[in-house]
């Protein structure tokens, strides 16, 4: 395709520069979302709720099964945390 190919393509040009940024900002929300640190200090937080009694028994079960799903998506996939290593 060549230099014709890129000068044909040209008129689309933003639309690709706004789709890749649309990947790096789901990329980085994906890595945030599955990070095990986050979970678990979100796990953390759910623990403190139902001891206060803030939440009750049921909803903090379907939370924790929730977090700690995600948990495991994050250690079958190799998610990092933000020092850029594997927990």
């Amino acid at each position: 395709m060549g230099l014709l190919g890129e000068v044909l393509l040209l008129p689309f040009a933003p639309v690709r520069g706004s789709a890749w940024v649309i990947g790096q900002l789901l990329s980085e929300a994906e890595r945030q979302y599955y990070d095990p640190a986050v979970v678990r200090a979100e796990l953390a937080r759910l623990e403190e709720q139902l001891e206060a009694g803030e939440i009750d028994e049921e909803e903090f079960d379907r939370r924790e099964d929730e977090l700690l799903d995600r948990l495991e998506t994050a250690s079958r996939t190799g998610a990092r945390t933000d020092d850029g290593t594997t927990r």
